[in-house]
């Protein structure tokens, strides 16, 4: 047992019972952002609407081939896939692979999803192969030929698809392709109470697969569910008293919701505090429409605070009176933490 049914109960407050014909379990986590709690507590709103993330709890990679063959299929309709790897030690808790061993289960794992990857890529160059004759499109399928050759050869290199440079042109030759080593992975080495952050574990496994785009990141479950069960003030002191600071739950919904490319921006006041999810490099334009499509057909212009000057200056007020208060048009790029006004015609 790696933990990930202890850290998906944690993020989303679901019990992983299964249900559904597919055999997976969806629940969703608040991102949990420290610069949305601040909000809150500054204008103290009727309502308060956070970002979340959806969680989907699949079979393991390492079990039956039914299961399995399951679950890489559930993976090519998510957009993070994050791999869960045991790294402590319990000799009460069963491995299926009967020493702990974390560089083998991420080698073991990487292969599977590379494995998806290269089978995938040969049905579709054997299908090439037969209708190379054919007259229709034989530019565009060589072209395409010639691509899947090339991300093959990178796949068999030990690398995945995430590293592998596409021009536009080819980017929509493969639009249509689940392959799953281009989403983003994350990787969460489920630590030891007493050695949670586990450093040195994190450091070989890097330089173990410096060829995979991983992110990474060490969270302790067992810490975490005594997190959770503890009053805010509690928790804080708690974290602290462990050098954490904060908690793994908190940098993994962050580190996941990053891993998107997504960012936040906020519209705040006493009626609602509310995060938006906008892909970066979004204009704002573009951010209204997150809001309601009326906002973009409308535009004039977007009144933007930096969440550090607010906090800095303490109010809107002081913001606007020190000259921070930003007058913004269709050309700019919304920042994370930006705080949003939009002004707009009917």
């Amino acid at each position: 047992m790696a933990g990930k049914k202890t850290l998906f109960r944690l993020l989303t407050g679901k019990e992983p019972k299964r249900d559904g014909s597919n055999g997976n379990v969806l629940g969703l986590a608040r991102v949990r952002d420290i610069r949305f709690d601040r909000l809150v507590e500054i204008y103290k709103p009727r309502k308060t609407t956070p970002a979340h993330i959806e969680f989907s709890l699949l079979p393991g990679l390492n079990g039956e081939v039914s299961r399995k063959e399951e679950a890489l299929r559930d993976l090519e309709r998510v957009d993070v896939i994050c791999l869960i790897i045991r790294a402590f030690h319990d000799d009460t808790v069963f491995h299926i692979g009967g020493e702990i061993s974390p560089r083998q289960d991420i080698l073991q794992l990487s292969e599977e999803l590379a494995l998806k990857d290269l089978l995938l890529i040969e049905k579709r160059l054997e299908r090439l192969q037969k209708e190379k004759n054919r007259k229709t499109n034989g530019q565009e399928k060589l072209l395409e030929g010639e691509l899947l050759t090339r991300m093959r050869l990178h796949l068999e290199a030990g690398h995945f698809l995430g590293d592998f440079s596409l021009t536009e042109a080819e980017e929509k030759i493969i639009r249509g392709y689940p392959f799953v080593t281009r989403k983003p992975t994350v990787v969460v080495l489920n630590t030891t109470e007493t050695n949670p952050l586990a450093e040195d574990l994190m450091d070989a496994l890097k330089k173990a697969f410096p060829e995979k785009p991983f992110h990474w990141i060490a969270v302790s479950a067992k810490i975490e569910e005594e997190v959770s069960q503890l009053d805010p003030r509690e928790r804080l002191v708690f974290l602290e008293e462990l050098g954490l600071g904060e908690s793994a739950l908190d940098r993994l919904t962050l580190l996941c919701y990053n891993a998107l490319g997504l960012i936040s921006f906020f519209t705040v006041g006493q009626d609602e505090v509310r995060t938006w999810t906008l892909r970066r490099g979004s204009r704002a334009p573009q951010a209204s429409r997150v809001i309601h499509s009326d906002l973009e057909r409308g535009f004039i212009r977007a009144e933007v605070m930096k969440y550090g000057d607010l906090i800095d200056l303490g109010n809107e007020q002081r913001v606007k009176e020190a000259g921070r208060y930003l007058q913004k048009g269709r050309d700019y790029v919304v920042e994370d933490g930006d705080i949003i006004s939009f002004l707009f015609h009917v």
